[in-house]
C-alpha cells in the first residue's frame, strides 16, 4: 500500500513540531522516499541518534517486511547557528 509523503512529514512533525521538513517521492510509486529533517534537538547528537529518532516517529511504517515504507533516503541535522 503507498504512502503519501504527507503522512510521512505529519509523523515526523508530530515528534519535531519545529523542524523543516522536506519530503521528497524519489520514484513517483509511494515506496521509496527521501527526507531532510533539520531540528534543534539534534544538536549534540551523532548522525545514527538523529536517524534513529526519526525512525521512531515513523511508528512502524518501516518495520522489516510488513511495513508500508520501502525506503527511505534520510538526512538529519541541526541548523546551522
Amino acid at each position: 500500500m503507498p504512502v503519501k509523503s504527507t503522512q510521512i512529514e505529519n509523523l515526523i512533525r508530530t515528534a519535531f513540531p519545529k523542524a523543516k521538513i522536506t519530503v521528497t517521492d524519489l520514484a513517483g510509486d509511494g515506496n521509496h522516499y527521501a527526507a531532510e529533517v533539520i531540528d534543534e534537538s539534534f544538536r549534540g547528537l551523532n548522525r545514527i541518534q538523529q536517524q534513529k529518532a526519526v525512525y521512531k516517529s515513523l511508528k512502524g511504517l518501516m518495520d522489516g517486511p510488513n511495513g508500508e515504507l520501502h525506503a527511505l533516503a534520510l538526512t538529519t541535522r541541526a541548523p546551522e547557528k
